[in-house]
């Protein structure tokens, strides 16, 4: 039986410690905060997550899926708010398809809880890892409250420890190991609006919000208890900017001109705002995602992302899926025949990483400038009669990454690629919207449609 460590105890690390746990392998998870259930975690760093179809799979897969499913709200679509209040809903999928609201805090407590009551699993919480050394196998942690320091040496290391990953970092030092780190001008800001009366929502439940400001934007995510966790995505310089946003009076100014509608529901607007840190937002791009067959990267320690498409936790939880399968093609027993897993690993989820990267940083110029747009609304309604009508034949991109188990995030981006292709080329027609409205588009979408068969299948 060979004894594994994860680096990083959060949604991903603990997601695997389960699967691992299943496979009759002894598991330690050493996580550097504190046990949630004893104290009380630091609020205003985490963007309120949005759990689909991927995720859930994951999480059916090792049966814990029923323990959160009364603990998500679903969002059946976006609810846009234009500058002078008016609401336009826009749905995401077909009849029935959400996405769903959950509690970051929550959900790893739930990972947790179910993790610890398995006999082969261990946590040790306040341990930080402070260095790996990737020759010898050693990994070395400190409790962060005794300040006592130790080190260990297990079979195998998983690497769940985040964006700016330890583990990853000694793989670094490697030959042949290839790193890109990229950040956004933006940065993102938690902010609140609380419930109202007796725990009602104050705006509509089901939805994700969004105040679109073409270079900037504020969401909103409902919770349980009737409150909305809300992210202000701004520059961190420039005319609308943090850098511009130093007073109360400043702030308020800002959001009575932007976020008018918002403001109102939001009395604590100041102190959210002065309390909250400022946090950047990266994409990590790196290969191989392991290293002499030992140390393996999962989760945002291999491909961190930014969270427009909402896949962040999606994607990791997914990660833990297909290794999970690779592991059954590779094993006999709790023997794991780990240079396969690993070859096989680096193959499948290298490139869905790089794509769902690439997919998310698109989403943000979606979801900030163009779901206020005439043209980009108009080609949403005629994606969602094509599929209708041809179902199928045709799942506009967003839905094939989000509404979609199996398909790779690779192959939804050509496909997403085929479609902006074929939509540019429609949305030139002279006169389109006129055209659309008295149904003389019917002939060009069934060409347009028998168009895209043929190349997806390319």
């Amino acid at each position: 039986m060979e004894n594994i460590a994860i680096v990083g105890g959060g949604l991903v690390g603990s997601l695997l410690s389960i699967y691992l746990a299943k496979r009759g392998l002894d598991v330690s998870v050493y996580e550097k905060r504190a046990d949630a259930r004893f104290e009380k975690q630091e609020g205003g760093r985490s963007i309120n997550l949005a759990l689909s179809n991927r995720g859930w799979k994951a999480l059916e897969r090792v049966g814990v899926a029923d323990q959160i499913r009364d603990k998500a709200i679903p969002m059946k679509g976006r609810m846009i708010h234009s500058v002078d209040g008016a609401l336009a809903f826009q749905p995401y999928g077909k009849e029935g398809e959400a996405i769903y609201s959950v509690s970051r805090g929550g959900l790893n407590n739930i990972l947790d809880n179910y993790a610890m009551a398995l006999p082969n699993v261990e946590y040790f919480y306040d341990t930080k890892c402070n260095e790996v050394n990737v020759k010898s196998g050693e990994v070395y942690f400190e409790n962060v409250k005794s300040g006592e320091s130790f080190s260990i040496q297990p079979d195998i290391v998983f690497g769940a420890d985040g964006a700016f990953s330890k583990v990853r970092a000694a793989m670094q030092k490697r030959k042949r190991f290839n790193y890109q780190q990229d950040f956004l001008d933006h940065a993102y800001k938690e902010l609140s609006i609380p419930a109202g009366p007796n725990g009602t929502w104050q705006i509509e439940k089901n939805a994700l919000h969004i105040w679109p400001r073409r270079s900037f934007m504020l969401i909103a995510l409902p919770n349980l208890d009737g409150s909305f966790t809300c992210t202000l995505f701004l520059a961190f310089e420039g005319e609308d900017s943090f850098e511009n946003l130093q007073t109360p009076q400043e702030v308020m100014a800002f959001f009575k001109e932007e976020f008018p509608d918002a403001l109102e529901l939001m009395p604590t607007l100041i102190d959210d705002f002065f309390k909250n840190p400022t946090d950047a937002l990266v994409t990590i791009r790196c290969a191989p995602w392991t290293y002499q067959d030992r140390f393996i990267l999962i989760g945002d320690a291999s491909h961190a992302i930014v969270p427009f498409y909402g896949q962040g936790m999606n994607s990791g939880f997914e990660d833990c899926r297909v290794l999970d399968e690779i592991m059954d093609q590779f094993s006999e027993g709790t023997t794991i025949d780990w240079a396969s897993v690993c070859k096989e690993y680096n193959q499948l989820r290298k490139a869905d990483g790089d794509a769902i990267a690439d997919l998310a940083l698109h989403n943000f110029i979606e979801m900030r400038d163009s779901v206020a747009d005439d043209l980009f609304l108009l080609r949403k309604k005629i994606e969602k009669h094509i599929q209708k009508k041809y179902p199928n034949k045709f799942t506009p991109a967003y839905g094939l990454v989000t509404f979609t188990e199996n398909m790779r995030y690779s192959e939804a981006q050509r496909r997403g690629n085929i479609q902006n292709a074929l939509f540019e080329e429609l949305m030139q027609t002279e006169d389109i919207a006129a055209k659309w409205e008295s149904g003389d588009l019917e002939d060009v979408l069934e060409e347009m449609v028998a168009k895209y068969q043929k190349l997806i299948e390319i």
